[in-house]
C-alpha cells in the first residue's frame, strides 16, 4: 500500500518522504500487519526506523522511535502538506495528529487531548513541543494572538530550564508530567491556556544518579550569568564548588550551552510576563539552594553523651541568610535542632551530624520544590483566559516517562506501577469528557 502526496494549492515545493513502499519500508498502520504477533510488530518498527521512517500508526495511535539526530520533517513545508488533510492520507506524522486534533477541536466542537507517554528518553517532550508549534502555526494570525502563541511557546524553555535534566539516556528529559489546557474561541483563535504539572522529581536536588546533572537551572546560571550578576547572587562560576553539582563528577556536558539556554530562559521568564525584580528573586532562591547543599555539619558529644553536631563552614550561612534576609539564628536551629512535642510541652532535641544533613538535603529539596511550584502559578496568572465566554480545548498531556533498570528490577516495577497508576488518575480526573485523539 503506497501513501500517495496530493499537489499543494499552494505550490509547495517537494519534500522528502512524500510516499511510502510498505514492502520496502515496512506498514505504515500495524492495522494493516499480518500476522499481528509481537515479533512482527518490533520488526516492523525495526524496518521502518531503518528507512528513517520513525513514526508509524495504530489505528488513530502514533508510534513514535526517537532518531536522536536531526530530520527535516518538522519544516514550515510539512506543516502546509498537513494541514486540513485527513489523518490517514499523508505518511504518519505528530502533525497529522495535532491537525486533526485542532479540526476536531474547531470544527465539530470537541474538546480534544492528546496524551504523550513512553520510556524516558523516548522524545515525549519534544513531540509536546512540536504539537504545540503546529497548532501555533495553523491557527488565525493577529497581534493580540500572536502574544498570546508566543506565551503559550515561550512556557516550554521555563518549564525545561527548571524541571529537565541530563540523564544517561537523554541530555534534556522532562522529570516531571505536564498537562498544558489551551483554550479557543468559536473561530478556533488561542486565548490562553492552564499548566497542570505532576510528580517533580526533586530527590534529584540533593542527589543523582551516576553521569546524571542536576536540574538545568543550576548549570545555566553558573555558565550563563555575567560575573557582576555571579557576584550579587554570592555564586562561584566553578560548579565544582558545590556539593549538589558534582556527586559524580558529570557536571559537564559536551552537548549542552548553558551560556545560551541562561540567556533563553531569562528570555522566556520575560516573555510570559515576569518582572525584572521576579526574575532576580526567583535566581536568588535557585543561587540559595547551591548554598544551603554546601552547608556541613560535624558530630561532637554533648554532656549527656548524646551525639549533637556543630555548623562547618558558617559563612555559607550567613550568606544564606543575607540573600533570603533570615536571621542567622532562625536557619541555624532549622538545621540543627528539631521541635518535639511532649503532652503540653516543645522539647528542642538537637540533631546528629547524619540528621542534621539529612535535615539540610531535605530543606534543598522543598524549597526548590516549592519554587517549582510557584513558578508554574505564576505562569498560569500570565496566560490564563481572561473572558468567560464559551471555550473549546485542546489538552496535551506529557506524563512522566517510565524507567528501565538494569540493574533494580523492583525499582522499575515500582516507578512504572507509579506511572500506571497517575496515568489512570488523569484520564479517569482530567480527561474522561473529552474526545481522545491519541497516545504517544
Amino acid at each position: 500500500m503506497t501513501f500517495l502526496q496530493r499537489s499543494s494549492a499552494k505550490g509547495v515545493p517537494p519534500v522528502p518522504f512524500e510516499t511510502e513502499d510498505n514492502n520496502i519500508e515496512g506498514v505504515a498502520d500495524i492495522v494493516l500487519l499480518e500476522p499481528v504477533t509481537e515479533d512482527a510488530f518490533v520488526a516492523n518498527l525495526k524496518k521502518r526506523y531503518k528507512h528513517r521512517r520513525i513514526y508509524t500508526y495504530l489505528g488513530n495511535v502514533l508510534l513514535s522511535v526517537n532518531p536522536y539526530c536531526d530530520i527535516p520533517i518538522y519544516t514550515p513545508e510539512y506543516i502546509d502538506r498537513y494541514r486540513s488533510r485527513n489523518l490517514y492520507e499523508l505518511p504518519p506524522h505528530i502533525f497529522a495528529i495535532a491537525d486533526d486534533a485542532y479540526r476536531s477541536m474547531r470544527d465539530r466542537n470537541l474538546d480534544q487531548c492528546i496524551i504523550i507517554s513512553g520510556e524516558s528518553g523516548s522524545g515525549k517532550t519534544e513531540a509536546s513541543k512540536l504539537v504545540m508549534r503546529y497548532v501555533a502555526a495553523v491557527s488565525v494570525k493577529g497581534h493580540r494572538i500572536d502574544k498570546i502563541k508566543s506565551m503559550l511557546l515561550q512556557s516550554n524553555p521555563l518549564l525545561e530550564a527548571f524541571g529537565n535534566a541530563k540523564t544517561m539516556k537523554n541530555d534534556n528529559s522532562s522529570r516531571f508530567g505536564k498537562y498544558m489546557d489551551i483554550e479557543f474561541d468559536f473561530k478556533g483563535e488561542p486565548l490562553g491556556g492552564i499548566i497542570t504539572n505532576y510528580l517533580l522529581e526533586k530527590s534529584r536536588v540533593a542527589v543523582q544518579p551516576p553521569g546524571e546533572r542536576n536540574f538545568h537551572i543550576f548549570y545555566q546560571v553558573l555558565g550563563g550569568a555575567d560575573v557582576s550578576h555571579l557576584k550579587s547572587l554570592r555564586l562561584s562560576r566553578n560548579p565544582e564548588k558545590y556539593r549538589l553539582l558534582n556527586n559524580h563528577d558529570s557536571y559537564i556536558a559536551d552537548t549542552i550551552d548553558d551560556k545560551a539556554a541562561f540567556l533563553a530562559t531569562k528570555a522566556a521568564m520575560e516573555a510570559v510576563g515576569f518582572r525584572p525584580e521576579e526574575v532576580q528573586e526567583v535566581l536568588t532562591i535557585v543561587a540559595g539552594v547551591l548554598k544551603i547543599g554546601n552547608v556541613e555539619f560535624q558530630p561532637v558529644s554533648n554532656i549527656d553523651g548524646s551525639e549533637g553536631c556543630l555548623l562547618i563552614k558558617e559563612y555559607e550561612l550567613r550568606d544564606l541568610c543575607d540573600m533570603f534576609q533570615s536571621p542567622d539564628s532562625v536557619l541555624q536551629t532549622a538545621l540543627t535542632t528539631r521541635r518535639v512535642e511532649a503532652g503540653s510541652e516543645v522539647v528542642a532535641i538537637e540533631y546528629s551530624a547524619t540528621e542534621a544533613h539529612s535535615a539540610r538535603d531535605a530543606l534543598c529539596k522543598a524549597l526548590y520544590s516549592r519554587l517549582f511550584t510557584w513558578l508554574i502559578s505564576k505562569l498560569n496568572e500570565n496566560i490564563r483566559v481572561e473572558n468567560h465566554g464559551k471555550r473549546k480545548c485542546l489538552g496535551v498531556l506529557d506524563i512522566y516517562g517510565f524507567e528501565v533498570f538494569e540493574v533494580s528490577a523492583s525499582k522499575s516495577r515500582f516507578v512504572s506501577n507509579a506511572f500506571v497508576v497517575r496515568l489512570s488518575y488523569i484520564v479517569q480526573n482530567v480527561v474522561s469528557n473529552r474526545d481522545f485523539v491519541t497516545a504517544f
